[in-house]
């Protein structure tokens, strides 16, 4: 039996999630859920925006109606689009958009990974982007109420940034490399 490419992109999300995400503690919160099996991973097949709008719908619906504990998170993986940064951080405004249509503010937010993440005044192959890169773009589907958990548990989240900046700086692009967290070609 072959891997479909559905298989492949969440095999290669969660390599990405256990090594990078995980493995070099990039975010305290996302082991638990991990472990618990509480992050759900859905597959994009959208060939428009339109259609990712409406799977980002379906899926920000679909987590509302679990409780955290059955779902706390869901990751919509998007292999087939928006491969092109600028595009994607384009729709991450229509993704804002749907949060408002839904009325579902203040109870879920978004967060973005892409292939080519860079923050506003960085260079492209600056390694201090890569703590947002992911195999694939990537809307994170987030809980406000996990976020505020994790806040509580962790005070000084506001230090995650930076010790995720030192982190990548001290790893570097040779290290991020063998952490084989790109896409399956």
């Amino acid at each position: 039996m072959t891997d479909t490419p559905k298989d492949i992109a969440v095999a290669d999300t969660v390599r990405w999630l256990e090594r990078a995400v995980i493995g070099l503690n990039l975010c305290p919160f996302a082991k638990a859920p991990h472990i618990k099996g509480q992050i759900h991973y859905a597959v994009s097949e959208a060939k428009g925006l339109e259609g990712l709008r409406d799977e980002l719908i379906e899926q920000l619906q679909a987590l509302a109606a679990l409780p955290a504990e059955a779902r706390e998170t869901t990751l919509l993986i998007v292999p087939h689009m928006l491969r092109d940064f600028l595009d994607f951080n384009d729709f991450l405004d229509e993704a804002d958009g749907v949060l408002q249509e839904l009325d579902l503010e203040g109870e879920f937010q978004v967060a973005s990974f892409h292939p080519d993440f860079q923050f506003a005044g960085t260079e492209p192959d600056d390694i201090t982007n890569f703590t947002n890169r992911s195999p694939y773009p990537t809307l994170h589907l987030l809980r406000e109420a996990s976020i505020d958990r994790a806040v509580e548990a962790f005070p000084e989240a506001d230090t995650i940034y930076q010790a995720n900046m030192m982190t990548m700086e001290k790893l570097g692009a040779q290290g991020w490399k063998q952490l084989d967290v790109d896409a399956t070609p």
